[in-house]
């Protein structure tokens, strides 16, 4: 498919996630065939003032292209400097968050309280447009709460606006990740305009993204919660799709080799201190259902250097080969 002029080479991208979709993650999934790639989320205003961590959180390798990067804010100054800012990176595309549902994102105005102003993000949305030579993307949900489902709405805006994509989490920013995404809401996005659609919410399995696909005729899917230490499931959804075969879970030896792997790749990309403490909850996502694992994970918790870590890891991984 295509986004803009960017060529994608299959329907199944990872969503951005902040704290999870940094560099290393965004590199395994890519190596299990994500189509897309997503940095978590950039502060707009926070770039255009040369801040050192905005800026490292922006690294991109030349080995995860296609890459999306996705920015925030509410000023529409700030997005549009932003946008004229990154011209100069190697991403290939431009997001815009119009959908996180963090209470200190949305307190600002920003991420999905957007969607409660229209007016507003049409000029956010054509100001990125105009200062981009990237392609554009959006980020939407369902609405703000139950009383204000306006997907449809902010789609049409965006695409008015000159936007090359949308992508729609089927829940409303009151319900967070609680219940079920509703499907309906991305057919409905995805009949209101031309440009792709791409859905995103409850997928964790292959025939998730299938059922997807066949229920709201979208573009491409969107695979968040159900990647966290599960990069496998890009290679198994894609696969899927192309073939109709459902390649094995990963094992035991799998999760293990690379939760140790993601542990190295941390560590060498953020030092010692942040990247042990950043991995944590990584670990406890590749732990969990095994055998054993909530002891392991616990004590993982309070282990503070890298060389402990990595043995625990590798005596849990050997015993299991035992």
């Amino acid at each position: 498919m295509k986004i803009g002029n960017v060529n994608i080479d299959n329907k199944v991208f990872l969503a951005p996630m902040a704290g999870v979709t940094d560099l290393p993650f965004r590199l395994l999934c890519k190596e299990m065939d994500c189509g897309l790639l997503y940095t978590e989320m950039i502060n707009a205003k926070a770039l255009c003032y040369d801040d050192d961590n905005t800026k490292f959180m922006l690294k991109i390798s030349p080995k995860e292209h296609p890459v999306n990067v996705q920015i925030f804010g509410s000023e529409v100054e700030y997005m549009g400097k932003a946008a004229y800012i990154l011209n100069e990176y190697p991403n290939e595309i431009l997001d815009i968050n119009m959908g996180c549902p963090a209470p200190k994102i949305v307190k600002n105005g920003d991420g999905s309280a957007l969607m409660k102003k229209p007016e507003l993000a049409l000029q956010i949305l054509k100001e990125v447009v105009r200062n981009s030579q990237k392609p554009v993307t959006v980020k939407i949900r369902k609405g703000w709460d139950e009383d204000s489902i306006n997907a449809t709405e902010i789609a049409k805006i965006a695409e008015a606006a000159g936007v090359s994509a949308i992508a729609i989490h089927g829940r409303t920013r009151e319900e967070f990740y609680s219940g079920k995404a509703d499907w309906d809401i991305i057919k409905d996005v995805k009949e209101s305009v031309i440009i792709p659609v791409i859905g995103n919410g409850d997928i964790f399995e292959a025939q998730d993204a299938v059922d997807m696909i066949n229920k709201t005729n979208c573009d491409a899917v969107m695979i968040g919660r159900g990647s966290q230490g599960n990069p496998w499931i890009f290679k198994r959804v894609s696969h899927y799709m192309k073939t109709g075969e459902l390649l094995p879970e990963p094992t035991k030896q799998d999760k293990l080799t690379t939760a140790i792997r993601h542990l190295d790749m941390s560590i060498e990309l953020k030092g010692e201190y942040v990247g042990i403490r950043e991995m944590r909850k990584h670990l406890g996502w590749y732990l969990k259902g095994l055998k054993g694992s909530a002891k392991v994970r616990d004590e993982i918790n309070r282990l503070e250097s890298y060389d402990k870590v990595k043995d625990k890891l590798t005596s849990y991984l050997e015993e299991s080969l035992t």
